[in-house]
Parts: C-alpha cells; structure tokens; sequence
C-alpha cells in the first residue's frame, strides 16, 4: 500500500509560509512496484489453464452442473412442498400460455408445449437461480415469427402464416402416436408447418450456440449496453408488434402477415382495409374472453397477498372455450378458426437445417443478446432479494443450452420471463425443483391431454397473448417519475420504445443500444463544471452554484471538471475554464501586444514618460487572481489530446502570470501525466492529493512572494 514519506526530517523544516511551501514539496506518494511482463502473464495464465489435478477436475464438472451441488443438500421436507405447489400452478399457468405464444412464433401449438416442457428439465441441470421460470418469452416469440415468415416467403409457400394452416398431412406428418419404423417409411414432403418448425429450431440452435460462445468467452459484460430503461423500452415497443400481429385472430381475418420494416402500420392498414370481412363469432369470443379475463387478473394482483395461489383463469377459459367451440360447432358452423389437431407424444429428434444458418445467422444475434440479458438480469435480481448468489456465466451457459438440446426436439427459442417468474416466487418456490414439476405437468399435457383442444378458437389464444402484455404497457403510467428521476433515461426509453414499435425489433434494440450510448457520449462531450468555494472550519470544496455560505480564497479560483478529459470534450474544458474564470489567457496576450505596440507608437510620437507610463499601466492590469486550482477528482482518465490540453493550459496561463494547480488526480491521471510528461524538472510539486493543500500552497507561496518584493 502506498504511504506518505517525507524527504527530510521535521527539525529541518523552515517556519512560517516557507514552512507550508517546504512541506508540500517534500509529500509524495510512493508508488507500487510493479513488474509488467507480458510474458509471465502469459505463462502463468497458460500454466493456471492447463492444469489438471482431480480437484480441479471435480470443481470444473461441480461448477458446469450445478445440480449436483444443491441436489445433495435439498432439505426434502422444508422445501419440497413449496417447490411441488409453485411448480404445479406455473404449469397450470404454461399450459394456455406455451399454446397461445405458438402462434406468435409462426408455430403450431404442440411446439410451445415442446419448448417449455423441455426448457424446464435442462434449466433444473445448469442453471443457477432458484426463482426464474425459464421458457417462453413474448418479445422472442415474436422475433423468431418474423424470421420463420420471411423464410416461408423465401421458400416459395403460402403468405399464409403457418399456425393458421390446420392440413390432413400435417397432421399425419406430425402424429407421434407412429412407431418409428412406419414414421421412416411414411416421410412426406415438408409442408409448411414443417418447414416453419425447421426455421424456428434452426435459429434456435445458432442463438444457442452464441449463448455458449459468450459464455465460454466471459463477455457477459455485453449486458452492460442494455440499459435497465432500453430492455424496457424494448419491451414495450415489442409488445406493440406483439398486439397488432394477434389482432387479425381477434377478428377473424384471414390475412398475411407483414413482416420487416414498418410492419405494425402496414399490418393496421391490411386490417382496416378488411375490417368488412371480420368473423362476427370470433369476434364475439374475444370480447367475452377479455371480459373474463382482465378483471381476474387484476384481482389476482390486487390481493395476490391474500391468495395462496393465483386464479388459474387462463386455463378455465381454455377449458370453457374449448367446451363451447366443441358443442356449438363454431369451427363448421360459423368458420371460426380453430386449434386443430394436437398429437399426443414426442416426435422423432431431427438435427437443424444446416443449409438454413447462413439465412438465419445474423437475425440470431439480437435474440442470444436479449435472452441472455433478460435471463441474467432476472436471475440476479432475485438471488439479491433471497440472499444467494447466482454465476453470470454459467447462466449463459443454462440459457444457451436450453436453446441449443432442444432445437434437436422440434423446439424454438426461450428465456426467462418476469410474469412467471413472480408467480413461482409467490407461490412458495424454494429450488429449481420447482421447474422439473412445472415440465411433469406440461408432460402429462403432451401425453394425456392435449389432442383435446382441437376445437379451441385461436381467437381465445390470441387475447391470452394480448392480455399478458398489460405489464409493458403499463410502464407508460411509470414515465412522469422516470423523467423526474432522469430526463436521459426517459428519453432512451421513448426511442427505444418508438423504433422497436415503428421501424422493426431488431432495429429497435439496434437503435436503443446506438442512441443510449450517444447520450453518455453527450453527457460527457458537455459536462458540469462548476467553481467551488470553501466551506468554513473545514477541508472541504463545493460547487458555489449549488451551495450558499461558502467562501473564496483571495486570488485563487478552484475550479471542477465533472468528466473524463479527452478529444470529445477538450475544447468544452478550455472554453469553460475560460469562461468560469473570467479570463481567456490568449485574448488578454493579444491584448498585452496590442498594447505594447500602441505604446511603441506612442514613444515615436511623444517624447516623455507621462503617456508610456500610462501605457504601461494598461499593459500591467491585474487579473483579479494568481492561481487556479484544478480539481480533477471526477477526471477518471486522459487521452493524448487531454494531456496535450492541460500542457497549453498551464503555458497559456503562466504566460500571464497566472500558476495552474492539479488537485485529487487519481492515480490513472497521474501515471498518464508523467507519461506525457506534463510536469517539467522539479515541476511535479504542482500536483496535490487534496484541494485544500493546494489552496494552502498557493497562499503561501504567494505570500512569499509578495515578502522577497518587499525586501
């Protein structure tokens, strides 16, 4: 550690303002030694990475598969009741959810079941956090539907997206009630359900495959670009798409969905111009869907206290629905549309489309980035509230293997989700024994239950979907406190927000990450920079605009810059040094030779010393102050054109007789003066630890200067 060291001893200190010069000038911090080899790092690094002992071995498997460190300790009668209960109503809870967000992704239905059922058994094995619910997630759901309508396009199949297409060889294709040998020998042709589970996995896989590769490379710093008010803002912008893509199913509109730029205006536009054809039956299941719907949930929250456990109204209405559409026959009768067929059963493990990841590649970055990020901002948020800990990386590592194991079960791309999330919290979940309940209830759907929903309305899955996004929409209630909280994050989320809605997800995420880091460039391009004063019987500096009652030094200006010093903002430092101060040294040099000249003229003209005395007068006006105190405690770094701009400041200044002083430079800002070589021979006293000692300095010095002219 570094330590104060004097160069002589005390006894020989000179007295009075002498004393106080001498002092500063002998107090330095001595720095650390330290040995910067490149290649012992490397060897040591290397030799810390390749060694394999049994210890290090077992620490490796212990920290890759987490389950074996909490299973062994999992206290069966404390937690295995509250796991067995939040585990059998989040299922409850998925089960019309997994069925709903199908549509969204361009699916049919059996594959969200896939998705969650599969996501919940291989986070139980991975995964780190004992509260999140991890499988699927709205805004993803979407991004993989637009990818999985534009390969369709491609392709060459109908615009027709790919949940509404209910065929007698999709369903034969699908039935997994086949042995194996007659599925191999009944291979049909890929149709476009099968196609669009291919495009959905296939993407799956490769966002995976990221997930593990960021991972293993340790860069879950990348979250750090996502901003707490742009995944928000991104959110809400998505769940605009999200509720204009399920509007057509509201009203029974058997139309294309728009797909890429300024898609949500031109899908509003494809509705009102088929507003005539609206299916009067779906559109009266949804009205009566929403009524049901929406004050149940909000009763579930208002007295979520007081309940052991949330109303399950989504399933009752799926169940109800169901019934209705069944018995009525509103599928024959009136045209409604209508689940289909749901096999029972697993199909057949298929590997991705390898000749699809080249068309699939690039839309996979933006959902690895916003699947972890979610993941890894929810699991920490929940460990801090239950006093665990989670591992950042190894969450990349359960999120991207619950993406990648499952593409090869005809499944699509998943995270965690708040909603669910908070349901498990409140319903008593202690471990990830949790999920492995949840996915046996999504099991005894796949195998028991789910050819039941045939006669489901897709209408009824498509207000469930809208329903569920009241939380983003609601953050608009949240923005009069945001801004009064902060204006830049208020502003970053309504960008965030309007390019996600009005230009395209991707773009929007694009766009919120580019603006949001233009706005910390911005903020330190103009940054506070106020003057400070003295606050009396003490060694404290405040900004004099933001505190009364304080006191200047005579002669001395102390001065704050509140941000780096680099080429952004060293022309604003100059400008406003010049400005706080009151003095622009370069003008009043131009003055002083202005002046000088004038009087040259003067002695040419007049003889005597009257006229030049007044001139020289004028030339020689004081300033006001003698030394300016720069206090760089908020400095955290210098770039070359910083450390170029305090050299002209100091020369500028000292050419008018006006000494610059630095204060509080920590120890990054000192290493790069001296590299820069800021300080001259016997020069570096110039630099202080604190504002008062250099205010002390500058008195004293000036005092004794103002006692050699006297003598």
């Amino acid at each position: 550690m570094a330590e104060f060291n004097n160069v002589h001893s005390v006894t020989e200190m000179p007295e009075g303002d002498d004393a106080k010069r001498s002092f500063h000038n002998r107090m330095f911090l001595e720095p650390q030694e330290t040995k910067r080899s490149m290649k012992a790092l490397v060897v040591k690094q290397a030799k810390k990475s390749c060694s394999c002992t049994p210890a290090k071995v077992k620490d490796y498997v212990f920290s890759f598969f987490p389950v074996l460190q909490w299973l062994p300790k999992y206290k069966l009668r404390e937690y295995l009741l509250g796991d067995i209960m939040s585990g059998v109503i989040v299922g409850v809870l998925l089960v019309p959810q997994s069925i709903a967000y199908s549509l969204l992704a361009g699916q049919e239905p059996i594959y969200g079941l896939y998705t969650s059922f599969f996501a919940g058994i291989i986070y139980f094995i991975f995964g780190t956090s004992r509260h999140i619910s991890v499988g699927i997630f709205g805004v993803l759901c979407l991004m993989v539907g637009q990818v999985v309508d534009r390969e369709i396009q491609r392709a060459g199949y109908d615009l027709q997206p790919a949940a509404l297409s209910v065929l007698t060889g999709t369903a034969a294709y699908v039935n997994a009630t086949i042995s194996p040998v007659n599925w191999t020998s009944q291979k049909l042709l890929c149709d476009k359900s099968c196609y669009a589970i291919t495009v959905g996995a296939t993407m799956t896989f490769i966002a995976g495959v990221y997930q593990v590769a960021m991972g293993f490379f340790q860069v879950g710093f990348v979250s750090v670009y996502l901003s707490d008010s742009l995944l928000s803002g991104f959110v809400t912008g998505a769940s605009f798409t999200i509720l204009t893509s399920q509007a057509k199913y509201l009203l029974g509109l058997d139309i294309p969905r728009s797909s890429g730029i300024g898609s949500l205006v031109a899908t509003w536009i494809n509705i009102f111009r088929n507003i005539h054809k609206t299916n009067i039956c779906d559109l009266i299941t949804s009205f009566l869907c929403f009524l049901v719907l929406i004050p149940t949930k909000e009763l579930n929250e208002r007295f979520k206290s007081r309940l052991k456990a949330p109303i399950p109204v989504e399933l009752v209405v799926i169940v109800a629905a169901t019934l209705a559409s069944h018995f009525g026959k509103l599928g024959e009768a009136y045209g409604s549309s209508v689940a289909g067929h749901i096999p029972t059963g697993f199909l057949p493990p298929s590997p991705p489309d390898w000749n699809l990841i080249p068309n699939v590649a690039l839309d996979a970055i933006p959902i690895a980035i916003i699947g972890f990020a979610i993941t890894v901002s929810l699991s920490e948020m929940f460990a801090k509230k239950h006093g665990y800990s989670v591992k950042a990386n190894q969450e990349m590592y359960a999120i991207g293997f619950c993406n990648i194991i499952p593409s090869f079960f005809h499944c699509f791309t998943t995270s965690a989700a708040l909603a669910k999330t908070l349901v498990k919290e409140s319903t008593g979940c202690r471990t990830q024994v949790s999920g492995m309940v949840t996915s046996l209830v999504i099991l005894l759907v796949l195998l028991v239950i789910a050819p039941l929903f045939y006669s489901l309305q897709k209408c009824v899955l498509a207000v469930i979907t809208i329903v569920n996004l009241r939380g983003a929409l609601r953050k608009f209630k949240d923005l009069p406190k945001m801004w009064y909280l902060s204006r830049v994050d208020t502003v970053i989320w309504i960008v965030t927000m309007a390019a996600s809605a009005f230009i395209s997800t991707e773009i929007g995420l694009l766009v919120g990450v580019c603006f949001s880091m233009l706005c910390v460039i911005f903020r330190t391009q103009r940054p506070e920079a106020p003057l400070l004063g003295w606050v009396a019987e003490s060694e404290t500096y405040e900004s004099l605009s933001a505190y009364k009652n304080l006191q200047t030094k005579p002669g001395i200006v102390v001065f704050r810059f509140e941000a780096p010093l680099y080429y952004i903002n060293k022309e604003c430092f100059k400008s406003t040094l010049y400005k706080q101060t009151g003095v622009n040294p370069v003008g009043v040099k131009t003055a002083k030779k202005k002046a000088a000249k004038r009087m040259l003229r003067e002695k040419e003209v007049v003889s005597g010393g009257n006229e030049t005395s007044i001139s020289m007068d004028f030339v020689s006006e004081p300033l006001g102050f003698h030394t300016i105190v720069i206090d760089c405690c908020a400095v955290q770094f210098l770039d070359t054109a910083g450390i170029r701009t305090l050299k002209e400041v100091c020369k500028d200044y000292r050419e008018i007789d006006v000494q610059v002083l630095l204060a509080q430079c920590n120890p990054s800002v000192r290493s790069s003066l001296i590299r820069g070589e800021f300080f001259k021979e016997g020069e570096d006293h110039l630099l202080f630890h604190s504002v008062h000692q250099a205010v002390d300095f500058a008195l004293g010095s000036q005092g004794h200067s103002g006692t050699s002219a006297s003598k």
